[in-house]
Order: structure tokens, then sequence, then C-alpha cells
């Protein structure tokens, strides 16, 4: 297995993990209670579910589809880490979301190169 490969299953993986449980869990009902963003929960549940979907099919049978996810994905958490900055989260709480972002961007610039 390549490092592009183990990339895009921990990202798919993280992500559907995350996006389902905006859907099911308190724990992050109550996260976005603290971010001030409630209203968006199931949409950034679903967003994540989706971005998830697309990559690990693109991945496997459609390299745009992936690209685009991922760089929806790496987008999706620079508003996170965005909003961990505005509500003054510290460096280990805001570290996820940045390094998420930068891995699917990775992701994405290195599928596109590879087409």
């Amino acid at each position: 297995m390549n490092l592009l490969t183990f990339l895009v299953i921990i990202s798919l993986l993280s992500f559907l993990f995350f996006g389902i449980s905006c859907f099911f869990t308190e724990q992050m009902r109550k996260e976005f209670i603290r971010y001030g963003l409630s209203e968006y929960l199931k949409l950034t549940g679903a967003l994540q579910i989706l971005g998830a979907l697309g990559l690990g099919f693109g991945y496997l049978y459609m390299p745009y589809l992936s690209v685009v996810s991922a760089a929806s994905l790496s987008l999706l958490m620079l508003f996170g880490f965005g909003v961990r900055l505005r509500i003054k989260d510290s460096f280990i709480q805001s570290a996820p979301s940045i390094i998420y972002a930068i891995m699917n961007a990775y992701i994405a610039i290195a599928i596109l190169l590879s087409l």
C-alpha cells in the first residue's frame, strides 16, 4: 500500500465516522453548540459523509471525483479551523482540523498530478 492509498483510507474512514456521529451522538451536538453552529450540525455531517464516499468511490473509479471530494473536505476543514480560532480553542484542540485540511489538499493534488 502506498502513502496516497493509506491517506485516502484514513480520510474516508475518519469523515464517515465523524459525519455519521453528527446525526447520532450527543457529543457532536454539544460541540456544535459550543461552536455556535448548532443549525449546521446535520449539514456538516452530510457533507462529511458525501465527501468520504466521493473520495473512496472516486479513488477507485473516477479520479476527478476524488479530487473534488478531497478538495471539498480540505475546504470544510479550513472552515473548521477558522471556527476553532474564532472560539479561541487551544492548539491541541485546533490541530486535527488543519491536519485534515492539509492531508486532503495533498490527496487532491497528488491525484490530480497522477492523471
